[in-house]
Order: C-alpha cells, then sequence, then structure tokens
C-alpha cells in the first residue's frame, strides 16, 4: 500500500507538472492585462479525492497541488506568506512547497512553521495551521504547493470550494470513487453554473471532475452572510457501498443516517446524575409549581453559573461531556451546556432533549444534506404543552421561550431517543416582538441645544444591549452610553444617563441628558434645524446590479424615532417641512412633521421584515432610500415674532 501511496502520489505529480507548463504558457504580460488590479493569480488549484475501500469500510485520501503566481513588485510586502491546514480528522502526509523564479530556477522551501488555527473564542482547536514564505517572489515567480492528507473520517468529507481571494485560473475538484461506491453532490453558491460536471466511468472507478475556469476572486462584503451562502462549491459525500457480503451498506444517505452517526456520540453520556447537580436541580427548584417555571429556573442558573468555554479537539468537538462532569467544572462548549440542561431538565421532570443544529452561517437543512456539516452547533428542546422550545445555554441573554437570533429559521434535529428524532423548524421572531423607540426632547438656548432622551428597547433590541452592559463599567459604561445616544454632530456631549429601573434580557429603558452645541443655525431673528439628527442608511445604498452577495440582518425589527422641539417664547414656525410614506414589498418608512402647541414633532418608523436580502431584492432596497435620503435636506425655520 505505502508503493502505491508513493506510486500514485508521483503520478500526480507528474500531471501536475504538465497542467503548469500549459498554464505557464500566458505571459506575465497577458495575466497583467487580465487582472490589472491583483497582486497575484492563482494559475492552478487542483484538489484530488480517492475513495475506495479497505477491510469493508470507506477509506479516503486527498492531495491538493496548488500554483500562485506573483504579478506586482510589492507582492512579496502582501502575499508571500503561505499556508495549509490539517487536524485529527485530515492527517497530513507529505508536503513540499517550492518557488519557480521568473528565470526558471527552483527554489525550495525549508522552513515551515505550525501553530493552532483557532478563533479568539475557542479555548482549544486541534486544527493546525502550517505557514511559509515562499522566497524570491516578485513578478512572474510562481509559488508551488503540494500536500497530501488521509482523511480518517469519511463522514467528515470538506466541501471544495472554487474561488479564493485571489482570482483562480483553473480551480478544479477531482473525485476518484470505487465502483463499490455510490456518491452524491450537490453544487452549492451563487454562479454554479459556472461549474462544469463530467463523470468518467471506468472499469474498476467512477471518476468525477467539477472544474470552474476564470474564477474572480471573492471581494466579501461586512453585512454578508456566511461564505456557503454565495461562495460556488461543492458538497460530496459517501451515499452508500457494497459491503463485504455484498450488501448494500447506507453510510449517509437520508437523514436518518445522519442521525445515527449523531446519537452514537450521546449515547452513552449522562446514564446517571451525578448528586452534586441532582442537590443543585432539587434546590432550585423546590418552590417551582410547574414544568413551565422549573424549565425557566434550570435554563436561567445554566446561564448564570456556567461559563462557555469552546474546545475543538478530535471528537471532543462530537461528544458531550457528562453533565456532572459540566457541574464541577462551572464551563463547558455549547454540546456541554446542552448536556447539563438536558440532564437538569429531565431530573425536574420536564422533557428535555439534545439538539443538532447550523446556525445562520450555514445555508444548509437536514432534509437536504444529510451530513454532519449541516450544524455546527448544539443546544437543548424542550416540550412543554405540546411544543418544542429551543434553549441555547451558551446565550447568557437569551429568553427563555425566544431562540437566540443566530438559528431562527434553522433546521433543528432533536434526539427523542436512540430510534427516533424529529426535524423541525426554529421560528423567526416578527418585527413587532424587537422594538426600538427613541424619544428626544430638544431645547434652544444661547449656547446651543440641551436635550433629553430616552430609549425603550424590546426583544433582540434589549438582549443586545443587556449583553454590552454585562460587561461595561466606569469608564467603558459611559462611553459605550454615549455611543448608544449619540445624535446630530461630532459636538454632542453625554451630560448624564441613566439606565431605568432593573433592566430585564427583553426589556430595558434608558435614560440621557446631553448638549449639542452649534447645531441650530441663527441668522438675525430667524432659527434654521434640521430634526434629522440620525442621517439614518446613509451608507446602505447597496451597490446593485455590481452586487450580487446577500445582505443578513441579525432580526426583524420596527425603529421608531421621535424628535421634539420646543419652540422658544416669542418665536413662531415659518416652515414646517412636509413628511413622506413609502413602502415597497421589501421594506419601508414613514417620516412626518406636525405642531403640537408649542412643540414640534417629527416621528420616523423603519421596519426591517427579512433576515436576508437576495439580489433581486436589491434595487427596491435602494428604491425605498430614493425616496428617503431627501427628505434628511430639510430644515424648519422659526421667526421671532
Amino acid at each position: 500500500m505505502r508503493n502505491k501511496k508513493r506510486l500514485l502520489l508521483i503520478c500526480l505529480t507528474i500531471c501536475f507538472s504538465f497542467q503548469l507548463g500549459g498554464l505557464k504558457a500566458q505571459t506575465l504580460d497577458a495575466l497583467l492585462k487580465q487582472y490589472p488590479d491583483e497582486k497575484a493569480v492563482l494559475l492552478n488549484r487542483t484538489l484530488d479525492y480517492t475513495i475506495s475501500l479497505k477491510n469493508g469500510q470507506p477509506y479516503v485520501e486527498s492531495h491538493e497541488l496548488q500554483q500562485i503566481e506573483y504579478l506586482q513588485g510589492n507582492a512579496a510586502a502582501f502575499m508571500s506568506e503561505y499556508g495549509f491546514s490539517h487536524s485529527d480528522f485530515q492527517k497530513l502526509v507529505s508536503y513540499q512547497a517550492y518557488t519557480r523564479t521568473s528565470d526558471d530556477k527552483k527554489l525550495k522551501v525549508t522552513e515551515f512553521k505550525t501553530s493552532t488555527n483557532k478563533e479568539s473564542f475557542v479555548f482549544y482547536d486541534d486544527v493546525k495551521s502550517t505557514t511559509f514564505n515562499f522566497p524570491a517572489v516578485g513578478p512572474g515567480a510562481i509559488g508551488n504547493l503540494e500536500v497530501s492528507w488521509l482523511n480518517t473520517d469519511p463522514h467528515l468529507l470538506s466541501p471544495f470550494y472554487f474561488t479564493s481571494s485571489m482570482p483562480v485560473a483553473n480551480s478544479e475538484l477531482k473525485v476518484t470513487v470505487a465502483n463499490d461506491i455510490s456518491l452524491k453532490y450537490h453544487l452549492m453558491g451563487l454562479d454554479t453554473n459556472q461549474i462544469t460536471v463530467k463523470i468518467e466511468r471506468n472499469r474498476h472507478d467512477k471518476l468525477y471532475t467539477f472544474q470552474y475556469k476564470n474564477c474572480p476572486a471573492d471581494k466579501r462584503y461586512e453585512d454578508a452572510p456566511g461564505f456557503g451562502w454565495y461562495s460556488p462549491h461543492v458538497i460530496f459525500y459517501i451515499e452508500n457501498y457494497k459491503g463485504q457480503d455484498n450488501q448494500i451498506v447506507s453510510y449517509l444517505s437520508n437523514a436518518s443516517d445522519l442521525y445515527k452517526l449523531n446519537y452514537s456520540y450521546i449515547k452513552k453520556i449522562n446514564t446517571t446524575i451525578s448528586p452534586e447537580l441532582k442537590s443543585v436541580v432539587d434546590s432550585i427548584t423546590a418552590k417551582a409549581t410547574s414544568a413551565e417555571s422549573k424549565a425557566k429556573t434550570i435554563y436561567s442558573w445554566v446561564q448564570r453559573n456556567i461559563k462557555y468555554v469552546a474546545f475543538e479537539d478530535g471528537m471532543e468537538g462530537f461528544v458531550p461531556r457528562d453533565a456532572g462532569l459540566v457541574c464541577s467544572r462551572r464551563f463547558g462548549d455549547c454540546k456541554d451546556m446542552a448536556s447539563i440542561l438536558t440532564e437538569m431538565l429531565n431530573a425536574a421532570g420536564v422533557p428535555a432533549y439534545f439538539t443538532w443544529i447550523g446556525t445562520r452561517d450555514l445555508p444548509y437543512k437536514f432534509s437536504e444534506v444529510p451530513l454532519p456539516l449541516v450544524s455546527n452547533h448544539m443546544i437543548c428542546a424542550i416540550k412543554l404543552n405540546d411544543q418544542y422550545i429551543f434553549l441555547d445555554g451558551t446565550d447568557p441573554t437569551c429568553v427563555f421561550g425566544t431562540p437566540s437570533y443566530g438559528i431562527q429559521d434553522k433546521e433543528a434535529m432533536i434526539a427523542i431517543n436512540e430510534q427516533e428524532y424529529k426535524i423541525l423548524k426554529v421560528p423567526v421572531m416578527e418585527k413587532t416582538s424587537n422594538l426600538f423607540t427613541d424619544t428626544t426632547w430638544l431645547e434652544l438656548g444661547p449656547t446651543g441645544i440641551s436635550g433629553k432622551i430616552k430609549q425603550e428597547l424590546q426583544g433582540y433590541f434589549a438582549s443586545n444591549i443587556y449583553a454590552r452592559l454585562m460587561y461595561a463599567n466606569g469608564k467603558n459604561l459611559k462611553e459605550s452610553m454615549k455611543y448608544e445616544f449619540e445624535r446630530g454632530s461630532n459636538k454632542f456631549q453625554l451630560d448624564t444617563f441613566q439606565i431605568e429601573k432593573k433592566p430585564t434580557t427583553d426589556k430595558i429603558a434608558l435614560s440621557a441628558n446631553f448638549s449639542l452645541h452649534d447645531y441650530a443655525k441663527k441668522i438675525g431673528n430667524e432659527y434654521y434645524l434640521n430634526l434629522n439628527l440620525f442621517k439614518f442608511f446613509a451608507d446602505q445604498q447597496i451597490d446593485y446590479p455590481k452586487r450580487a452577495m446577500p445582505i443578513e440582518y441579525s432580526f426583524k425589527y420596527i425603529k421608531k424615532y421621535v424628535t421634539m422641539l420646543k419652540v422658544p417664547e416669542g418665536y413662531k414656525i415659518t416652515y414646517l417641512p412636509q413628511g413622506k410614506e413609502y413602502h415597497n414589498n421589501v421594506w419601508g418608512f414613514n417620516l412626518q412633521y406636525e405642531q403640537k402647541g408649542n412643540w414640534v414633532i417629527l416621528t420616523q418608523q423603519f421596519y426591517n421584515d427579512n433576515l436576508m436580502l437576495s439580489s433581486d431584492q436589491f434595487e427596491p432596497w435602494n428604491k425605498v432610500l430614493e425616496n428617503l435620503f431627501p427628505l434628511y435636506k430639510e430644515t424648519l425655520s422659526l421667526t421671532k415674532i
């Protein structure tokens, strides 16, 4: 087998050399003309998988070959460092890297650095990143990278993304599959019509080739969802295979196969409740008189007492820890939070279940793609009054009965027992649940404007600011509140602020006093004042039709802003702007002026009824802004009587 591996790698390298030779024929001048604004181009990226049967089980090897050509003289300052990842599930077999200079010299990379490749919120991650610097990077130089892996769990094959942060001349996935194995695939993201699919059948295997030529660089917008929603990619997986007795073995053919795999991760935990945890449950639920009150109490206790710490270490990324251990440690990851919630609730007589779910970063559904990659999160589901409620222990501000906003509209796989599961969709909270009301009272004085503010927040608005208040104090709190209340101009000065009453995670009221110098203009006997203290959505006009990438919103909402100006004694309103209301099938606004006694009132209301905007909604979105922006220029005038 070792000789076969070596022969395969040699063949792949020879193939790669021929491919590079063909692409090398494209001159540097031609590439500069084709990509005038790019520092480098991936000439070729080919990922080869070989999926076979070994000892009656699927066996997967993969090999990646990359060729990057540098176009600009300053490319080394930005792009000489390169790298690749590996983990317990994608074990590194071999690798090499070298630069082919513009005068055809081969300079090998001799120094590689391997480190943990983890996000800032992850305590431990077994994914490693090996980085290096291509030597002698300059115009016309070509960096070459070859990497081989052994994929230790064939259930966990990663999607192949065709695009990169730089243009890709040729992006290609090849999957060689033994004839006794059935492979399925899905093309996902935008522009999948640019992907060619070719299937070749041989005596012993099938070769699937997925190719995308001249991929544009991924230019990500900050308000875009996760890459899976738009970046073209292919998901491929083993549906079934023929076992040693020639019987068809179902592998990942449907959601039931996935559930069987998922359940194997939780089957052996929480077989008995620990005395410490049982004591906690009995103590905190002693006065609870209903299943709902018990559930609320337990959920609140976990939110307040168990600290979220992420772990990604081999199978620990899939298997929850025993609830008793989580209780004694007082910390855990999402699976551990689900473990302790499920155990405590069941001990209190509330039916509770482990639940796999994907956050909204992922576009996949269990009902469409029966793969572990559909879920990157675990929560607890309970059944109360024949209704399922989803409890996310990792969110310390989430309100009982309301899903955390990152899992709205996602499919959840609920583990009822070893044989039974349910796939249910998490509800989306309607815009009327998330209300933000901001009221400003203004008075004109000899040195400028003084005013008062009151904000009332409900739903996710309240949860978000509650989370900020949890970690803010002293100077940080005042800076946070200034950012929250700021309006009018950069001369806004926050004098005092107050968090009214005792805030809750679903309802908060804030108030403030402020001053705003040089905002109102006084010319002779007249004041001129623009009551639009906020220029909402000023930077949110969508670059349509250039942009195709969708836009993501955290939640649906209604925002209302009321600005009230007290007319100074001895003055009268001589010009009051006209209001306007405009709505279409995407969103809208209502902006109205009125005078009541000695107060001039501007009321503005906006709503968002979407979690995500697709490109066909961009034009109507911009149409609303075309009607809104001219209103921001309107100024009222007051004249001395």
